[in-house]
């Protein structure tokens, strides 16, 4: 396709500019397209389109041999301010417009989010005499908008809770911000709206999200499933992604990076402004400028950092003191069982030994059973619980001659800070496990007290118990040897 990047204003960048072509997507699809209606008159209205837009233009607009779209569903993901919502509006105008569609429909998390398009829709609109002559009205009320143009053409918001109400046979759905949508109501409430459409197609854009995001991540897990096995789903995924294993240290393979996640860069986004964020949180930044999966936003503990103390191959030695620690969740369907054993007196190392999972309810018995298992393999100087999740198994440890200790309050408080700051500082080792660092990097902080904070169980949203019981067992092998841990003179 003719590459138009001279209808753009784009800095002299000699190494580094954003990738027109998505790292990932399904297969591309030998079928014609209505892309080049879409450019043209993008270019007439004044609204040129970047050349990764108009790639994926090309790419998610094929039509098969009978005129229905290609891609029923079509999935858009990049890094925050590449042109999305841009996109998106011009979609809207053109679909409306050229298309003769009748109702286009547009939803997001918030609805403040889904009015910022609006305007944009109707600012654009307003600005092109051709568009403006075709325009008849606009409606707004608390939790709806829409635009009316001749012929019974409309476009309209919706906020989530009413997202599906009252709509019928919608030409095509746009759904903004879809990693926050941590439940399948409004998709599918949208969805099957347009179960009666003669040729629907929906669209939905975002950046990466986290475990949390249910609407995305099914999508994502089917067309990951349709590129390896090359089957016959028709999803439409575009994906302009940095790869998960790169690293913050400024390399040429960070920056290339930046640039896959980027398609923008060097055109409405200078290098400039992405360097001066990356001193922001991680977790962040992977999100929002390098478009990649975290376990969790805006987590307690820092990804690198975590990955910072892992020792691969280290183990727990058979006759040094150890302290085991037990979480259960909330509901008492998961648990886990944490060790920790000092290196020397400043360093330890922590190891998750044990996961319990029940669809119903944990049998305490059996929990404690195996604690006790794990108790006399090493010289065990105690085992430290919630007295909020776990009373009732320590209740069976203590007759048996196994020391317990309940942390709980100001205590977990300080666990907490102590674990995080152990792991800042490096003086914490583990050795890698999958399970342990899933839990740990799902843990969000929850205020606590004037100022203090805890991992929170339920405000993570995940299954942390591995987490907080890496926390109650590091709290013993931080203590300092002596009562003096710092001199002064």
């Amino acid at each position: 396709m003719e590459n138009k990047g001279e209808l753009v204003k784009k800095w002299d960048l000699s190494t580094l500019g954003g990738v027109t072509e998505p790292r990932i997507h399904t297969k591309l699809l030998d079928l014609p397209s209505k892309a080049e209606q879409f450019i043209t008159f993008c270019d007439r209205i004044g609204y040129p389109l970047l050349p990764w837009q108009q790639w994926l233009a090309h790419h998610s607009l094929k039509v098969k041999p009978d005129g229905r779209w290609a891609h029923p569903v079509v999935v858009l993901l990049c890094a925050r301010q590449q042109g999305k919502s841009t996109f998106m509006a011009l979609q809207i105008i053109w679909r409306i417009i050229e298309l003769g569609e009748k109702l286009q429909v547009h939803a997001a998390h918030k609805l403040t989010t889904s009015a910022e398009i609006f305007y944009k829709v109707d600012s654009i609109v307003q600005q092109v005499p051709e568009l403006a002559a075709q325009f008849v009205k606009k409606l707004e009320s608390k939790g709806f908008q829409e635009l009316q143009f001749t012929n019974g053409r409309r476009y309209i918001v919706r906020a989530n809770n009413s997202a599906g109400r009252g709509i019928a046979a919608p030409d095509c759905v746009h759904l903004d911000e879809v990693r926050e949508y941590y439940d399948e109501d409004v998709w599918a409430a949208l969805r099957y709206t347009q179960m009666s459409s003669p040729n629907p197609q929906s669209w939905l854009y975002s950046n990466a999200g986290d475990q949390h995001s249910i609407v995305l991540n099914k999508l994502r897990e089917r067309a990951y499933s349709a590129i390896a096995t090359d089957n016959a789903d028709d999803i439409g995924w575009f994906e302009w992604s940095a790869p998960q294993d790169i690293k913050f240290d400024g390399s040429a393979k960070f920056w290339h990076g930046v640039a896959q996640a980027n398609p923008s860069l060097g055109y409405t986004v200078h290098p400039d402004n992405i360097k001066a964020i990356l001193n922001d949180p991680e977790d962040i930044v992977r999100t929002e400028v390098l478009c990649q999966w975290v376990d969790t936003i805006s987590p307690v503990i820092n990804a690198t950092q975590w990955d910072n103390c892992k020792k691969e191959g280290i183990k727990l030695a058979l006759d040094k003191d150890t302290w085991l620690a037990v979480d259960l969740s909330p509901d008492r369907r998961q648990g886990a069982l944490v060790a920790s054993q000092k290196i020397d007196d400043d360093n330890f190392q922590i190891q998750l030994l044990h996961t319990w999972t029940s669809n119903s309810n944990l049998d305490d018995k059996q929990v404690a059973n195996d604690i006790a298992d794990w108790a006399r393999k090493f010289p065990t100087q105690l085992v430290a619980y919630s007295a909020r999740t776990a009373s009732a198994v320590a209740a069976r440890l203590n007759p048996a001659g196994i020391k317990i200790e309940p942390i709980d309050g100001q205590l977990y408080a300080q666990a907490c800070d102590e674990f995080l700051s152990a792991i800042s500082a490096q003086r914490l080792q583990h050795a890698g496990q999958l399970e342990l660092t899933k839990h740990c990097l799902s843990a969000v902080k929850l205020p606590f007290g004037d100022g203090g904070w805890v991992m929170g169980r339920k405000v993570s949203n995940a299954i942390i118990t591995g987490a907080i019981a890496s926390a109650l067992a590091s709290h013993y092998a931080t203590r300092p040897p002596t009562e003096v841990d710092i001199y002064v003179g």
